[in-house]
């Protein structure tokens, strides 16, 4: 097809904005740097001239020298057109150092003075055209820049590429684009033979969705929805040029398009593709409509949709290449999907529902059926709007909530104002469709729309929810809707329920309160329960349950058992935030790795089955972080990036599945992509306002730090993350297991005595709790503390210890990394064992930079023994266990109501052991104490 130029990309394009193109950038880039050649290919609208602009133009802007020609279809005819382009303005610069008869040559070819041709003067002018070369690139590179070889005229394209296959050993390198077809299509390789020998052919395929998405944002589209960007990657089959075209039609469209219903096509690519529907029969055409309309047609279906010649007609379409040629497949694929779309847009209204009313009888399947009657019938109609509605249950149960959103808003139109269910509670069941699906955009725009209508209170209740539940983790940006819920909801238990859910969502995501959580999950529990809305009672039970295990509140146990008791709903049993969630990570935190695993395999499996989005971004976190705590760090990351994928095109979940990835990329992957993806976590956590991931992703950040051998970075990052737990009442370590993290990267800084506290501190929890993985970490960062204070013997059994207790457990990593920090104490020559056997454990985890900082350890210089330092009694020995930390909290600055919540006494029990450390130490205040500590580190 012929693409017109006022449709091609914009003249100008900064590398930076080479959308979805990048690696194959970069990858081009390194190629001319080395000073080879490269030939970019692919179909009209692909890019192809976007990337070699940018190419030359960053090429350019280094001062080398840039030759260029753009060929178009137009002047092909004209000859030596291009070479006019290449050479026109160094002629008179060269011209002088060429031999005369080449010089004459070239001049008559350029100039049109002469009549020179290739027949005259061919050899003159294939020298001519070498020795130009030659001569620029004796003076530095020379990049020469073809784009459309397939219009380049003959004449030109014979010369260049006469040249071309002689200049190896020079200066000069090429940057050509050509047009091809198909997606193994070989067209290129003549003009591949036409290049230097080390050219570098790059195809161009389709963009993904996300970078679709990426690029209409770029070009001014970014507000289109989500269902909306979907449809136009499907149209435009991921061709950049057609997407933006697809989406600049929806912007200036008026009226967006029905449900159902293909998208609006500009004229500008109907013309595109429709140029070859004038050499179809009639009756070809309208196969070909009746073949557009329909979901999966195939020959059967056009046959009982009364097209009794379909087979001849579909073989006269793919004669012209409009339809996809596949002898063993039985369905009628069009060659392009912006054909069916274009077919479609071009047809008259009154044809389109005819073709829907065929198939409303034709199709074998009845959601099919169902969406073809409503197409084909206009106005109110109680009947169709039955079946679409029982065909969006069907679609439910099959697991495709998108499609059942399609045929709820159908069904929606076409119930009439009177009807029962009205029309807004269907509309409201395609938006709770549409957010199962992860088509938040489309589900909030549903919401806004039955708000302006409703009035009856339970359906302004519900559209308030969805408007809500589509803010996620940006619940800020919804505060004002909640007094708007509350009074719609008046004294209605059952409505009240669905607000003060939300409400408790709102105070751990907004307030990062988790007390308060966990009173309006009990309370909303308490009003469900009430107005027979079992539902959302186990929704708010399974909240509290979640909110007191991250608490570590002795309740979660009888609260997740109240969760899960009979009757349960379905809905709910695998829901993300449902009581089988929480079950899993009480399980995590408990240290039933096995168990854990089996019941989020299981729940993932499900929602897959339901076609959850959210909930499957949610499980599949799970499922990466249970793989990652028993070591499976190859696993771990795959799952990881698979759920950071769905999360980035779904727009659910990204900030919480980037913190995920970036500590199986720290485990198991690339140490640099997980700094970047924990910062952009942070990032992320701190612009949405949400507390609760905010301080995982510090802790994911801080783990990366240490992994990267940044120390001093990982104590700033953990450092802020128990300020800030502290403030959020979370007292589980178990929740984040940063505390070993941070022990170990203090003592790295020289600040064992502070390591000692967290250690302390964090170890009183994890006794309280029973968490033994947490113990067993805390012990393997002890063994570093005091072997930083000279008790070697004593480090060594604790590490051993710690390690056999982390492998009995199953946390294969940790294991490894106590048999690492074994290795390193003995040194290399008495541990190479020891290195060894780290090693081992690591490559068994696929722990990849751990594995790295083995092999740097013994690649390092063996540190010269340092001389035993004399002993030196620590100022707080002389104190019992509990002093001992009430004191290391007073020289961290924590007040006494902070360190009675942090070691769960009451503020008098802190007052009165602060008395006894004034009278054992002979000190007076608590200035004294940090004064004491601090003469005590000084050497």
């Amino acid at each position: 097809m012929t693409v017109r130029r006022d449709f091609q990309e914009p003249a100008r394009c900064r590398p930076d904005l080479v959308i979805g193109r990048e690696e194959l950038f970069a990858g081009a880039r390194e190629q001319l740097a080395m000073g080879a050649s490269v030939l970019l290919h692919g179909p009209a609208g692909i890019g192809k001239s976007t990337v070699l602009r940018a190419l030359a133009e960053e090429y350019g802007a280094t001062g080398r020298r840039v030759l260029r020609c753009s060929a178009t279809e137009s002047e092909s005819h004209l000859p030596f057109l291009a070479l006019a382009d290449l050479f026109g303005l160094v002629l008179d610069d060269v011209a002088p150092r060429l031999p005369s008869a080449q010089r004459t040559a070239l001049e008559s070819a350029l100039t049109g003075r002469g009549e020179s041709s290739l027949r005259r003067d061919g050899l003159a002018l294939r020298l001519a055209v070498l020795s130009t070369l030659r001569t620029l690139a004796d003076r530095g590179p020379v990049l020469v820049v073809a784009d459309d070889l397939q219009w380049l005229d003959p004449a030109s394209a014979e010369l260049l590429g006469f040249a071309a296959r002689r200049l190896e050993g020079t200066a000069v390198h090429l940057l050509c684009a050509v047009r091809t077809e198909g997606q193994h299509s070989q067209e290129y390789d003549r003009h591949l033979r036409s290049c230097p020998p080390d050219t570098l052919a790059v195809r161009l395929g389709p963009l993904s969705r996300p970078q679709v998405a990426r690029l209409l944002e770029h070009r001014g589209h970014g507000g289109l929805p989500r269902s909306t960007v979907r449809d136009i990657h499907r149209t435009s089959g991921g061709n950049p040029l057609f997407a933006l075209e697809l989406g600049r039609a929806l912007a200036e469209s008026p009226t967006p398009p029905r449900p159902g219903e293909p998208l609006p096509v500009p004229t500008s690519l109907r013309a595109l593709v429709l140029s070859r529907l004038d050499m179809l029969s009639v009756e070809a055409r309208r196969t070909l409509l009746v073949a557009s309309a329909g979901a999966r047609p195939t020959p059967a279906l056009l046959h009982v949709a009364g097209r009794v010649n379909a087979e001849a007609e579909c073989a006269q379409a793919a004669e012209l290449g409009l339809l996809a040629t596949e002898p063993d497949a039985p369905a009628v694929r069009f060659a392009h999907p912006l054909i069916s779309a274009a077919l479609y847009a071009e047809a008259p209204a009154h044809e389109r529902r005819a073709v829907h009313a065929a198939l409303s009888t034709a199709a074998s399947d009845p959601i099919e059926r169902a969406r073809h009657l409503a197409l084909a019938t206009t106005g109110a109609d109680p009947e169709v709007a039955a079946r679409l509605a029982e065909a969006a249950a069907l679609a439910r149960d099959r697991g495709a909530p998108s499609v059942a959103a399609q045929l709820g808003l159908l069904a929606a139109r076409h119930t009439p104002a009177d009807g029962v269910p009205s029309p807004q509670e269907r509309r409201l069941t395609a938006a709770e469709d549409a957010i199962t699906a992860g088509e938040v955009d489309l589900a909030r725009d549903i919401a806004r729309e039955v708000l302006t209508r409703a009035t009856v209170p339970a359906d302004r209740v519900r559209a308030w929810i969805v408007v809500i539940d589509t803010a996620g983790h940006t619940m800020a940006e919804v505060d004002a809707v909640f007094p708007q819920a509350l009074a719609d909801a008046g004294d209605d238990p059952r409505l009240l329920a669905l607000v003060h859910y939300q409400l408790a969502w709102r105070a751990l995501i907004v307030e990062g309160d988790f007390t308060e959580a966990r009173e309006a999950a009990a309370h909303a529990a308490e009003l469900a329960a009430r107005g027979g809305d079992r539902r959302t009672e186990l929704l708010s039970l399974a909240f509290q349950a979640q909110t007191e295990t991250l608490m570590g509140h002795p309740e979660a146990p009888r609260t997740i058992k109240r969760a899960l008791t009979e009757p349960q709903d379905p809905r709910v049993a695998c829901h993300h935030n449902g009581a089988g969630s929480a079950r899993f990570r009480w399980l995590v935190m408990g240290d039933r790795l096995a168990e854990a695993r089996t019941t989020v395999t299981a729940l993932l499996r499900e929602v897959r089955r339901r076609g959850s989005v959210e909930s499957e971004v949610h499980f599949l976190r799970g499922l990466a972080e249970t793989e990652l705590r028993a070591g499976h760090c190859g696993r771990a990351l795959d799952l990881a990036r698979e759920g950071l994928r769905l999360a980035r095109d779904s727009g659910i979940g990204e900030t919480a599945s980037a913190m995920l990835t970036s500590l199986a990329e720290a485990s198991g992957g690339d140490v640099d992509r997980a700094l970047a993806l924990a910062r952009e976590a942070v990032e992320h956590a701190e612009e949405d306002g949400d507390q609760m991931y905010l301080s995982r992703a510090l802790g994911a950040l801080g783990h990366a730090q240490l992994v990267a051998g940044d120390p001093a970075g990982t104590v700033r990052s953990l450092r802020r993350v128990r300020r800030l737990e502290l403030g959020l009442g979370i007292t589980d370590p178990a929740r984040g297991r940063w505390q070993g993290d941070l022990a170990e990267a203090l003592v790295r800084i020289g600040e064992p005595l502070e390591a000692q506290d967290v250690i302390d501190v964090s170890r009183a929890h994890a006794l309280r709790l029973g968490r033994q993985s947490v113990l067993a970490v805390l012990d393997r960062s002890e063994a570093l503390v005091r072997a930083a204070r000279g008790d070697r013997e004593a480090a060594l059994a604790q590490l051993t210890s710690a390690q056999d207790r982390l492998g009995q457990l199953g946390y294969g990593l940790e294991e490894a990394r106590a048999a690492f920090a074994r290795a390193r104490l003995l040194g290399r020559r008495p541990g190479a064992a020891a290195f060894e056997e780290a090693a081992r454990m690591f490559r068994r985890c696929r722990a990849l930079p751990w594995l790295r900082q083995v092999d740097e350890a013994l690649a390092a210089p063996e540190p010269p023994p340092a001389p035993a330092a004399p002993s030196r009694p620590d100022a707080l020995d002389v104190l019992a266990a509990t002093e001992r930390q009430v004191a290391a909290l007073v020289m961290e600055g924590a007040t006494n109501r902070e360190i009675a919540a942090r070691l769960f006494i009451s503020v008098k029990t802190v007052e009165a052991t602060l008395t006894r450390v004034y009278r054992k130490l002979g000190i007076r205040s608590r200035v004294d104490i940090v004064r004491l500590a601090a003469a005590h580190r000084a050497p």
